[in-house]
């Protein structure tokens, strides 16, 4: 009876540390979505600068102008996605060892709340930091935008 009843509390915890990870695992679906987008703002800002590269060689001296200035501004938003996409993997990573952490802490009966805590912090901040270099990258895409009628 002892044995049935240790086996019971066993599954209980396992149950309760599963609920505990729904969030985070919820979280991490999120966070893939972002960096979906990241990426593909990454591969137009890097076909664009492509072209810009390609013709590059017979453009005029006007045109260079223009040319040069929209490839400074394409090198910021590539290093702004780049950091973003770099802040939000790591912030992933962070979730995933909060899972495992708190699954960890279940198996093994050890009180690991603070380090989850702190970890989740930190990927916390790992995200808003992410988010901030997202928001970054938008206004430098949208402040090389010439909106005045012609």
């Amino acid at each position: 009876m002892l044995l049935l009843a240790q086996e019971a509390e066993v599954i209980s915890n396992v149950a309760h540390v599963i609920q505990l990870a729904v969030a985070p695992v919820f979280l991490l679906t999120g966070i893939g979505s972002i960096l979906s987008v990241l990426v593909n703002r990454l591969v137009r800002v890097v076909d664009r600068f492509r072209v810009l590269d390609s013709d590059f060689q017979q453009a005029s001296a006007a045109a260079l102008v223009v040319i040069r200035h929209e490839m400074q501004a394409l090198s910021r938003r590539a290093r702004m996605i780049h950091w973003a996409i770099g802040l939000c993997t790591v912030c992933a990573l962070l979730i995933c060892v909060v899972i495992a952490m708190l699954f960890f802490s279940a198996m093994l009966g050890m009180d690991l709340s603070t380090a989850v805590s702190i970890l989740f912090i930190i990927a916390m901040l790992m995200l808003v930091s992410g988010l901030l270099c997202f928001l970054q990258e938008i206004r430098i895409a949208t402040s090389s935008i010439d909106v005045t009628p012609r």
